[in-house]
């Protein structure tokens, strides 16, 4: 018994053991100072559309009201205020299960995090997203979906998609093999510069990206500003594209919030261009219910035939809780100008077979 209780007779104490111990407790020490979460949000809806190529649609329609996401969000404290950072999100169609794009082509990078900012690489959104819509927007960009959003007669522009989200305030475009900075917050002013290579040997700007953004927020009031270039390899063999920028805020009137927003919109290669001015109010009617309603004009130049459009919308919304809400949308979109004036309201599935175009839904949302 004494024998077993002497100090020289204890494993823990040989250099061997404690080495072991050191080795087991390690995964533990990491996982202590890092985190990866796991969560995202779903979408799922009844849509009747009054005119898809001439004929009247009714569908079950998904990702309308926010994205459907999966997203693995993960951190690592590095000492000194640093810490490594990853996102990796894929998109999906709920109606069916497809992916959409890549399995993380919504968003995918890594990164270093401190008091000087926020340095990520890899497939990321640039600043028309960032400031004109994330920070523009800021807690009520729950109460804006897609319908909100701008697609309209400008086919001709020459942007991916049929036109979607021609000015990237949607989101729907992200930025492949990218570099951004994002600054911290300086008493309420913030800004971020990205630039994607395009990779190509023989010209370092060919299809390349630049895009920057400046933001500032104080009680009630944000001003937003943005700036995004893109060259396309459907544009002059990449050496010319889809130039963006506007300028955007918010300002909280009591309890309603009233938004505005300008955007420019231009092919540097035909000269065609886009202006869009948009205002919204979102107003709590109560605890769990919120009205928004919005109007935008689009207005394009000689080179797209002079179309334009007039949109308005609105949403009711009803939270059951933080995670799960419901709604109902209902949006109407004129077109006119040249022959080529359809009226086409973003996700609406297609152009109206005249100059008129009506969206009328009810839907659910769950995050997780």
């Amino acid at each position: 018994m004494n024998d077993l209780m002497t100090p020289r007779t204890c494993a823990a104490s040989t250099p061997a053991a404690v080495l072991l111990g050191l080795a087991l407790a390690a995964p533990l020490m990491a996982q202590a100072q890092s985190s990866v979460t796991i969560g995202g949000v779903i979408d799922a809806g009844v849509t009747l559309n009054s005119n898809q190529t001439g004929n009247r649609n009714t569908l079950v329609d998904t990702g309308i009201q926010s994205p459907n996401l999966l997203r693995f969000r993960g951190t690592e404290d590095l000492g000194g205020g640093n810490k490594a950072i990853f996102v990796l999100e894929s998109q999906f169609q709920l109606d069916t299960g497809a992916q959409v794009g890549n399995f993380f082509g919504r968003q995918a990078y890594v990164g270093i995090s401190g008091e000087w900012g926020t340095l990520t690489a890899g497939n990321q959104y640039e600043f028309m997203f960032e400031s004109l819509s994330l920070q523009r927007f800021g807690p009520v960009i729950k109460y804006v979906s897609l319908y909100d959003l701008h697609q309209g007669p400008f086919q001709a522009l020459g942007t991916a998609n049929n036109g979607m989200d021609f000015n990237r305030v949607a989101g729907a475009f992200r930025v492949n093999n990218s570099l951004k900075y994002t600054s911290k917050n300086f008493n309420g002013f913030s800004f971020g510069a990205l630039i994607g290579f395009g990779e190509q040997a023989e010209a370092f700007g060919r299809n390349g990206t630049t895009s920057f953004g400046a933001n500032y927020a104080n009680g009630g009031l944000a001003l937003n500003a943005a700036y995004a270039y893109a060259k396309s390899a459907t544009i002059d063999n990449g050496n010319e594209g889809i130039r963006n920028w506007g300028l955007g805020g918010r300002y909280v009137l009591g309890a309603p919030t009233v938004d505005v927003l300008y955007t420019n919109t231009t092919n540097t290669f035909t000269k065609g261009q886009v202006d869009v001015y948009e205002a919204g109010l979102t107003v709590p009617l109560s605890a769990p219910v919120n009205l928004r309603v919005y109007y935008h004009l689009m207005k394009g130049n000689a080179q797209l035939t002079d179309n334009k459009s007039h949109q308005a919308g609105m949403l009711l919304d009803y939270a059951f809780s933080k995670r799960t809400d419901v709604y109902l949308n209902a949006v109407y979109q004129k077109a006119s100008g040249g022959a080529s004036a359809r009226a086409w309201i973003t996700a609406s599935g297609a152009a109206s077979g005249g100059d008129t175009q009506t969206a009328l839904r009810v839907g659910v949302r769950h995050a997780f």
